[in-house]
């Protein structure tokens, strides 16, 4: 009771100075405390969703939030139990004051406070007490001055973040995310109840702590908002009945490896509006973690969904947990240089395509070759001989795209890959044939950018998870980037997924040290990695066996049915094997118009060089391969014409330097320089 008279007096002495010229201008000079309230950095999903939030510096969990965000239900409540002439008083209640003091001398005890909520404001924006006289004075006086200087919402809105709710939780929004996991938007009546109570006794109304102190502060909330209107008798009775919260819940912490690259970039941004789905974020993380349940604890994964057209990224999973531990799950793997085994050679073929060098119905040979040093190898061990370049990208083989890779030359192939947004790296720096089976260093961002150009038209999409602009550069033809999409939809899912034609390519890098799954349809793209992010090697991995089932199960959380690819652009030439121009029927190289063909017809005898008698028979020719009949010449004099045989003597030969031609029906010829003596 001691404690209230001063209250009483100095409430008397201030409305006394009210009617005094100078008090308006007393308050006018109060030197207000800082109104800037340091906010918890926060990302939000395209929708505004919560992804994640971070702590401010003080290690207190504090997001803003208006009056126009939160519950009108709860702002009634609010205001019906600790401050009822809110909107009508000047920032001091005089006559809660009076009524406060009244009902402790009635009961001998203090039964309701005296102040106001912006006195509240004032203490929080101060962290100061009440006891004091100088400190009551303080708070009343800077109360009155914040009713001047402010409007009653934002002085509501300081309220609604500063408010203690329990432990390093401060303001409405981040207890009712901690307590119910929810936005403050729409609440329960018990819900706002526990809420309205807990400022007033945070730490010992947690309902987290032992005992029934919250579920008894709610009930006298419920009983006031009962007894004042507030609440019917039959939401009272429902409201009694719903659950206390026993624990806090964690704050959204979804896609961490990309929340912590975005703010480190800027760092003194309070809110960061990113392209992600929250929900599809949800998915995946729960997708990679599944993925990985009972392997080995070292593997890692890695998930990245975006959208062809615009680039926006909707998922990133960086790992599939963030924590430390054998996984080494806080190394975002999305953005890690590993090798792409064979997930370049769809490039590799659209390039083909663009040059003139293969179409996908050409033949190309799948046989041992070698250049230099350097033996590429199927990764089967086998050799199927002629082969169309279709089957050949479906069936992934190593040899005709090396022969492919030889004609288009590995700096253009590294040179369209930048021009796709990749931003590879080639050991040593100079690339060699190898770079199209894996032989260079890029990032899962890196593919899922060169697959959305290819299902973009062959255009560049600059992934992006917050609005940026980058110019479209052209990769490959739209024709050959429809091509090649057109065989990768042929693709034979993996067991158990849907048929649902997804042009997609896996890979496995050497030493089974990376396992790859990329796929597109006519809207979005997603890619899958697997592995260890140490980069060791983890045997009898394979990107078709575990890369690609958790490539369709993404698509099938993405969206219940695919986008298709579209037609094929006008200028797609559309022809079976026999009706190709001739050059396109068999892939022989760019330099093919000045070699043998191999069936083409040969002087077998004599040897280019060879030096020979000029005996009675004359000179005698052996011909191999080539279709007959032959014409021979000689300095191109025609001395054999229709010949079938493939062994003749010419007649007719001078001693000297000789040019000796042979020439098939199909116009195909062969010819060697002899001495004749």
């Amino acid at each position: 009771m001691r404690r209230v008279f001063p209250f009483v007096c100095v409430l008397a002495l201030l409305i006394g100075a009210g009617l005094r010229d100078g008090f308006d201008r007393w308050v006018a000079q109060t030197d207000l405390p800082s109104t800037a309230i340091a906010y918890s950095p926060e990302l939000r999903d395209r929708q505004g969703q919560l992804l994640r939030a971070y702590t401010v510096a003080d290690g207190l969990w504090r997001l803003p939030v208006t009056v126009d965000r939160v519950d009108p239900r709860f702002l009634r409540m609010l205001i019906a139990y600790e401050d009822g002439r809110f909107y009508r008083h000047s920032g001091v209640d005089p006559w809660a004051a009076l009524r406060a003091a009244g009902q402790a001398i009635w009961h001998g005890r203090i039964v309701s406070g005296g102040s106001t909520l912006t006195m509240q404001v004032a203490r929080l924006l101060e962290d100061g007490t009440t006891g004091a006289w100088a400190g009551k004075i303080r708070q009343l006086r800077v109360a009155l001055a914040l009713e001047q200087r402010l409007s009653k919402a934002e002085i509501l809105n300081l309220y609604l973040s500063l408010a203690p709710y329990g432990g390093n939780l401060e303001g409405l929004r981040a207890a009712s995310l901690a307590w119910f996991g929810k936005e403050p938007a729409r609440l329960t009546p018990a819900q706002s109840a526990l809420l309205v109570a807990l400022p007033q006794a945070p730490e010992a109304r947690r309902p987290d702590r032992p005992g029934n102190t919250a579920r008894a502060a709610r009930e006298r909330v419920l009983w006031r908002m009962h007894r004042d209107g507030v609440l019917s008798a039959e939401t009272l009775q429902a409201a009694r009945l719903d659950p206390i919260p026993h624990h806090r819940r964690d704050f959204p912490a979804l896609a961490p490896h990309l929340a912590d690259r975005v703010l480190a970039q800027n760092p003194d941004r309070q809110r960061h509006d990113l392209t992600l789905d929250a929900t599809l974020q949800k998915q995946l993380e729960r997708l990679a973690r599944n993925s990985l349940h009972g392997k080995q604890a070292e593997l890692s994964i890695a998930i990245l969904a975006a959208d062809i057209h615009s680039g926006e990224i909707l998922a990133s999973v960086g790992s599939a947990g963030y924590a430390g531990g054998k996984g080494q799950g806080f190394v975002d793997m999305t953005r890690a240089l590993r090798s792409p085994g064979s997930t370049l050679k769809p490039l590799v073929y659209a390039m083909a395509f663009d040059q003139g060098l293969a179409h996908p119905e050409t033949l190309i040979q799948d046989r041992p070759v070698a250049f230099g040093s350097y033996r590429p190898q199927n990764f089967d061990g086998q050799f199927r001989g002629d082969i169309k370049v279709a089957k050949a990208l479906r069936l992934s083989l190593n040899i005709p795209v090396v022969l492919l890779t030889q004609e288009i030359g590995p700096l253009r192939l590294m040179a369209a890959l930048r021009r796709s947004g990749a931003q590879p790296v080639v050991p040593g720096g100079k690339p060699g044939l190898a770079v199209s089976l894996g032989g260079v260093g890029v990032s899962l961002h890196d593919l899922v950018q060169l697959y959305a150009a290819l299902g973009n038209g062959g255009r560049s999409v600059a992934l992006r998870a917050q609005p940026s602009e980058a110019k479209p550069q052209r990769v490959v033809s739209r024709s050959a980037a429809w091509q090649v999409g057109h065989i990768l939809s042929a693709m034979p899912p993996p067991p158990g997924a849907p048929l649902n034609r997804l042009a997609y390519k896996t890979g496995t890098s050497y030493g089974h040290r990376d396992a790859w799954a990329i796929g597109y349809d006519g809207a979005h793209v997603i890619g899958v990695w697997i592995g260890r992010p140490d980069g060791t090697p983890v045997p009898g991995v394979f990107g078709g066996d575990i890369a690609a089932p958790v490539l369709f199960e993404a698509f099938q959380r993405l969206k219940p049915q695919l986008d298709p690819l579209g037609p094929p652009p006008a200028e797609t030439l559309l022809v079976g094997a026999s009706l190709l121009p001739q050059p396109l029927r068999r892939f022989r190289g760019r330099n093919a118009v000045w070699e043998p063909q191999n069936d083409a017809p040969k002087l077998a005898f004599p040897p280019d060089g060879a030096r020979l008698p000029l005996g009675d028979l004359g000179v005698v020719v052996k011909l191999r391969d080539g279709v007959p009949p032959f014409t021979v010449l000689a300095n191109g004099q025609p001395l054999a014409v229709g010949q079938r045989d493939r062994e003749l003597a010419l007649h007719g030969v001078g001693k000297g330097f000789v040019t000796l031609s042979v020439i098939d029906a199909q116009g195909r010829s062969d010819r060697v320089q002899i001495r004749v003596e």
